[in-house]
């Protein structure tokens, strides 16, 4: 009994902890989706030989699986970056590195190639987690609160926290699968848009997650969030991945032309 207790135990914590780092498994797997409709087929092409035989969608939850292998500790705090004024401060920052400045440097690393297919393939994986996180607002923290992680509150009458909320549990509301959500959405990209998105700096990113921080944490004085809060700030989560489809297919056209 002792043994069953134990293991209930250690699931439910894999479960706290994997909700605490990224976007759930469905918002990088449609972010994923969408990039893969607005690439290049040249891009395409070599992505896919790259990454074989993940898809791109799939490779977008790599980063966060690999996490209980300890020789990838050195990445633990690459999935986000604290910024009190959507600047980038270095002296912030973590000290084994954070999401902006490991975008940049893998980034590079993968333009000037040399690499071995499986440090490509790891390289190239790790990058695409890193943009699509960084658009989830709270992965651009405040430095105060673990990125909403210490937030508590109740979604629908189950306990969970505010990063929780954004990473997964408003979009797995919506019951529907990934492939659903991405056909919707990538409806709603306009050429304006798409243009819009991919002449952002990074810097212009992190401005974006701190412009929706009064909304993200606008709740109520109970912290019990239902519809309300959905219907005011599920948009905000879309348009997001939305963007975070146009750069990342953006960033893997400047590699792989």
């Amino acid at each position: 009994m002792k043994r069953v207790q134990t293991l209930t135990l250690t699931l439910f914590f894999s479960l706290m902890v994997s909700q605490a780092f990224a976007w759930g498994q469905l918002g990088h797997y449609l972010i994923g989706y969408m990039a893969e409709k607005q690439m290049k087929k040249s891009t395409k092409r070599k992505v896919e030989k790259i990454l074989f035989p993940m898809s791109l969608g799939r490779s977008g939850t790599w980063m966060d699986e690999i996490r209980s292998d300890r020789s990838y500790d050195y990445a633990t705090t690459w999935h986000y970056l604290n910024s009190k004024n959507g600047e980038y401060d270095p002296s912030t920052q973590e000290k084994t590195g954070d999401a902006y400045e490991a975008i940049q440097r893998i980034k590079a690393e993968l333009k000037a190639g040399g690499l071995d297919p499986k440090t490509e393939a790891e390289k190239l994986k790790m990058l695409i987690h890193m943009v699509e996180d960084i658009h989830q607002p709270l992965h651009v923290g405040t430095g105060d609160d673990r990125g909403g992680n210490d937030v508590k509150i109740e979604f629908f009458n189950q306990p969970t926290n505010l990063h929780a909320l954004w990473d997964s549990g408003m979009i797995d509301r919506q019951g529907m699968s990934y492939t659903e959500i991405g056909e919707e959405l990538f409806r709603r990209l306009t050429p304006e848009m798409k243009e819009k998105y991919r002449s952002a700096t990074m810097l212009d990113w992190l401005k974006e997650a701190v412009s929706y921080r009064p909304m993200v944490y606008n709740l109520p004085e109970n912290n019990k969030i239902s519809y309300q809060y959905m219907y005011d700030n599920y948009h905000i989560a879309e348009e997001r991945m939305i963007a975070a489809s146009v750069r990342l297919a953006q960033i893997l056209e400047e590699i792989y032309p």
